[in-house]
């Protein structure tokens, strides 16, 4: 992953794949995820929504305000393929408040009781490249646009010492007004999608200077706020989470 959002363990496969061009604005990346029998994987909040197939299954699942750990069976591995919608573009593709799936991995037969039926059948008798491109021909047919207020506060809250009066007063809009627009379209407000931006920056930076200093250049206002909040977001200290994230990078 160019940016680590979700961390996988050592003993597990994860590949990203561009999406076709005509799904750009709304969906981050196509992306397909094996995990060995005993494997883990670690899942942090990166403002995004999937659509998954996963053992045979498929669901939505929500934007994370907290990490998720996953862990398989004995059963031989299994191949997973999803579908990541950009922040801001969950609630336009599913059709309801993105706050509706927060947190939670729901039935997609709940939220296109119209289509998912016939998706299920045609991406069970699919190969895994099969699976991608049928997943992405759904939500093509969705016809969606990306919220463009709430994208381009995600892009502001990304700047390090950002302020959410400050970006809703450039965009025009009351803070609460952004706040409404963002948990509708992303699943939570502008705070917490400041925060996973923060987490993202900080994975960035590397590892070529101190904790402290890449906390400074994050964004965040001290070490001690650095590791509060990714305590929060990930169920880890800083170092051992950046170290897990170097290795998934590599």
């Amino acid at each position: 992953m160019s940016v680590v959002a979700r961390t996988v363990a050592a003993m597990t496969t994860y590949r990203e794949l561009a999406p076709p061009a005509g799904l750009l604005p709304v969906v981050a990346c196509l992306w397909e995820h094996q995990v060995a029998p005993g494997g883990e994987q670690r899942i942090i909040p990166d403002g995004c929504v999937d659509l998954v197939r996963l053992d045979g299954e498929l669901v939505v699942v929500g934007a994370d305000t907290g990490p998720v750990v996953a862990r398989s069976g004995t059963a031989p591995a299994s191949r997973t393929s999803g579908i990541r919608l950009r922040p801001g573009a969950a609630g336009a593709v599913l059709g309801l408040p993105a706050a509706e799936v927060r947190d939670r991995r729901v039935p997609l037969a709940e939220v296109w009781p119209d289509v998912a039926p016939a998706l299920a059948e045609a991406l069970a008798a699919a190969g895994p490249a099969g699976r991608l491109d049928l997943l992405a021909r759904a939500v093509l047919r969705r016809r969606a646009e990306r919220d463009g207020l709430v994208a381009a506060a995600a892009r502001r809250l990304g700047a390090p010492g950002a302020r959410i009066s400050a970006v809703a007063a450039e965009l025009g809009v009351s803070e609460r007004h952004l706040h409404r627009r963002t948990v509708d379209a992303v699943g939570y407000g502008p705070k917490t999608l400041g925060r996973v931006a923060r987490l993202r920056r900080l994975v960035g930076l590397g590892r070529t200077s101190p904790l402290a200093e890449r906390a400074l250049t994050a964004g965040y206002a001290s070490q001690a706020h650095m590791s509060d909040e990714v305590r929060r977001l990930t169920g880890l200290t800083p170092v051992r989470f950046l170290e897990d994230a170097t290795l998934t990078a590599a």
